[in-house]
This record gives structure tokens, sequence and C-alpha cells, in this order.
């Protein structure tokens, strides 16, 4: 068994915004050289997260507007009498609820097993950030 581990960086310019890491993933998968096994992600934050689904510019603009009408940044949230770093978050911490710090793509015969519509994103949720980071472990043979 073999593992790289390596992590995917992106800025983010938006108060939520859905970024697709697919092609980054598949570069460091190709590259690795591995045939089978599998990509872990975990989103090293508590407001942006790892997620899969449908890249659609459409259906993007539909997940933002979603997840505004879901937690409103105007509720009435103790979190925000007393922010940890000056930014009022409580939610984008409550939409992280409904999300996924992690994902798990298995490969084989040197391919992503992928759905045909399934694309692989940063979702941030308590932008913008200067720096959010998705460690990525390959393990495989």
């Amino acid at each position: 068994m073999h593992y790289r581990t390596q992590t995917i960086t992106r800025e983010t310019s938006a108060p939520i915004e859905i970024i697709d890491i697919t092609g980054e993933i598949r570069d460091a998968f190709t590259a690795s050289g591995l045939e089978h096994g599998q990509v872990t992600l975990m989103s090293r934050h508590t407001t942006a997260f790892v997620n899969i689904n449908e890249y659609e510019p459409k259906l993007l603009e539909d997940m933002v507007a979603f997840l505004k009408r879901l937690v409103p940044k105007d509720g009435d949230y103790g979190h925000n009498l007393a922010p940890v770093d000056g930014r009022d978050n409580a939610h984008s911490h409550l939409m992280g609820l409904f999300m996924n710090s992690s994902e798990c793509i298995p490969f084989e015969s040197g391919e992503l097993l992928l759905g045909r519509w399934q694309s692989v994103f940063l979702v941030e949720l308590d932008g913008p950030r200067p720096e959010r980071s998705v460690l990525m472990q390959l393990s495989g043979v």
C-alpha cells in the first residue's frame, strides 16, 4: 500500500462560494501512478466543506440561494455575541451542519470512480478568505 498526501489550497472571494476542485484531484491522482485504492478529502475548516454534486452553473446559483434562505446571515445567533475571530459567522457554522467535512472516492484501473455527473467541490460558507485548504490523501497500489 502506498500513500500520498497533499493539500489543495484556494483563496475564496464570496461569502458563499462553490469551487470545483475535481481537476486538481484528477491531476494529483494521475501523477500518483496508483491504479487501485481511494482518495480521501478533508476540509481543514469549520466553515468550509467538501461536497460531491453536479457542476451546472444555474444549479450552483440555486445551491447558494438555497443556503442563504436556509440559514439567514442576520439571524439572532448567540455565537455572534462573542465571535472568536471578530466575524459574525454563526450562520456559516449552522449551514455546515448540512455539509460533509470529508469525502472518499474510490479508484480502479487508473480511473476515479465518480459518477457521470459528479464533480467535487470546496464549499466556502464564510468568505471571502485568503486561504482555504483541503487535505487530500491517496492510498492504494
